[in-house]
Order: structure tokens, then C-alpha cells, then sequence
């Protein structure tokens, strides 16, 4: 297995919200583009308002020239009314089309002032013009037997003709026995898209060495395998980095840190943490879209695969 460097670019939108709406004040997590045309993109995050609820805001990006084309000054779908399971907020996960339908999935939150935050799976539908809309007030994905906790961000991939494939983040225990909870990643599987039977584990983990997951983002090569980042903290205090697993099928994979290629920086935005990773093939080029420090509140970079 070799290792898939990549050469970080720079910032590329910093989170200053010139606007001051008052769900948009901070952030940019999670960054998720969509291809408009020829070289740009619009890219989803989480901003946030005075009370860290997050909704989703865009920015347009040229991603070649790694120019902002536009800013916009308020969100394109906001955190659902109090008692919904997105209430306290939406982290958008990744795209997918299903049908003639274009899906766009993200992590409900709910925190209450009893018990801990928790997340489900929902999903929004993402219309012609790029708009979202909610496609069902109830989640894709909840708790369960084999999710009893809480679940987080979804990345949904179709690996051949009528079979999706979903890895999400999946809470076994808040605490692990060393102040560090145990988060991991499992997967499911769907003919249609929208009917999901759950797998269990997809990634293994490792007690504090990399046991708190988040953020999936898959690639294939089609033909030699598939490969995947993600956050992951290691229960010793560390912050978030960006780890890297692989699979020969999609289904069975191996943790493979050391070949993730993207590390925090020595000074600046993504020196003290770096994670969400959005990884996508443009014109036969990868690139990275991450955050740094803050969990977003930095911005977000970009990285290319050398």
C-alpha cells in the first residue's frame, strides 16, 4: 500500500461573515461541493449561530484557481423547531442520486440540558437550482440494536448497478475508560437508496490509538480497491487528524493511518487540528477539501493529491 500524498493549497474561504446573519455568525464545517459548471463549485458547510446550532450555508468556489466566484449571506436550509431531530443542528455528509432524485444527506442534532447530544441521519433532497428542501420530518437513519447511541456523518457511494453503500459514524459508549469516547464507523447497504440494512462495523478501531471517527469520504479507483478519510481523535488528548483506511471491495477494510498523507501544519488556520475531509475527483485530479482549527471555525483549505 502506498501512500497518497497530498499538497496543501491554502485557505480558501475563511468564515468571515461579512452579513452578520444571525444563524451565520461563525464556522464553515464540513465542507461539501457540487459541481456547477466547468471549473466551479458550490460548496456546502455548517455555519453556526450564538448558540452553536448549525445550519447550512455556500460559498461558490473556483477550484482550480481557488478563487471565491461568490459569498452568500444567509443559509440555505436552516436547524428544524425544537422537538425535530435536527433541532440543534444539520452537518451535511455527502451527495447522492437515487431514481431521478438528487439526495444530499446530514447529522441531526439534538442536545439537551439533562442528557448528551445526540445525532440521527436524515436526509434533504437537492433541487435543479441547488436549493434544499427536507425530504421526510422523521430520520433516514435512527437509533437501533446495532446503533444504540447516536449516529453521525453519512457518506453514501453506489459501488455497482442496485447497490448503494452508506459508512456513518456510530456512538458505542461516551466513554471508552479514558475520558475519550468510542465513535466508530459502520455501514449499510441499499438496493433502492432509501431502504437501509445495517452492517455493523466497517473500519476497525484501535483503543487509543484512533477511536473516535467522523467525517467518511470515499473514493474508488475502480479496479484497484477503495479508499477512504476521516477524523479521528486517539483518546490521548490529541486533537483531530485525518486518518485513511482501505478496502479491495468496499465491504472489509484496513486502518491504515500512517498512509493518509495530510498531517496539521507547522503555523497557521490547521495547526492545531485538521479534520472533516471531503475528498473528489476533478478532471482526472483529487483534491481535498478539509477543515483546521476550531472545527471549522478557521474556514476551510484545500489540498492536492501528488
Amino acid at each position: 500500500m502506498n501512500t497518497r500524498t497530498w499538497r496543501k493549497l491554502g485557505r480558501i474561504f475563511d468564515a468571515e461573515f461579512a452579513s452578520c446573519h444571525p444563524k451565520m455568525l461563525s464556522h464553515a464545517a464540513n465542507p461539501l461541493p457540487v459541481l456547477i459548471e466547468n471549473d466551479i463549485y458550490r460548496v456546502y458547510f455548517g455555519c453556526r449561530d450564538e448558540h452553536n446550532r448549525s445550519s447550512v450555508g455556500i460559498v461558490d468556489i473556483d477550484i482550480v484557481r481557488r478563487d471565491i466566484v461568490q459569498r452568500y449571506d444567509r443559509p440555505v436550509f436552516e436547524y428544524g423547531p425544537a422537538g425535530s431531530f435536527y433541532a440543534d443542528g444539520v452537518s451535511v455528509g455527502n451527495t447522492y442520486t437515487a431514481g431521478d432524485v438528487t439526495y444530499m444527506l446530514f447529522m441531526g442534532w439534538q442536545n439537551s440540558p439533562l442528557t448528551h447530544w445526540r445525532g440521527d441521519i436524515g436526509r434533504l433532497i437537492v433541487h435543479d437550482d441547488l436549493s434544499l428542501g427536507l425530504d421526510s420530518e422523521t430520520p433516514l437513519l435512527g437509533s437501533d440494536q446495532t446503533d444504540p447511541v447516536s449516529l453521525s456523518y453519512p457518506w453514501v457511494m453506489r459501488l455497482s448497478e442496485g447497490d448503494f453503500r452508506m459508512w456513518y459514524g456510530s456512538t458505542v459508549t461516551w466513554d471508552a475508560g479514558n475520558g475519550e469516547m468510542l465513535h466508530v464507523i459502520n455501514q449499510a447497504v441499499s438496493a433502492d437508496g432509501s431502504n437501509w440494512r445495517r452492517q455493523g462495523i466497517a473500519v476497525p478501531y484501535d483503543l487509543g490509538i484512533a477511536q473516535a471517527f467522523s467525517r467518511p469520504t470515499v473514493i474508488g479507483d475502480y479496479g484497484s480497491g477503495y479508499h477512504m478519510w476521516f477524523s479521528y481523535r486517539s483518546g490521548s488528548g490529541q486533537k483531530y487528524r485525518i486518518g485513511y483506511a482501505y478496502s479491495e471491495d468496499g465491504a472489509s477494510w484496513d486502518l491504515a493511518l500512517e498512509h493518509s498523507g495530510v498531517d496539521v501544519s507547522p503555523a497557521g488556520w490547521d495547526s492545531d487540528m485538521i479534520e472533516y475531509p471531503y475528498v473528489l475527483v476533478h478532471k482526472d485530479q483529487e483534491y481535498m477539501l478539509y477543515n483546521g482549527n476550531g472545527y471549522g471555525k478557521s474556514g476551510f483549505g484545500i489540498a492536492v493529491l501528488e
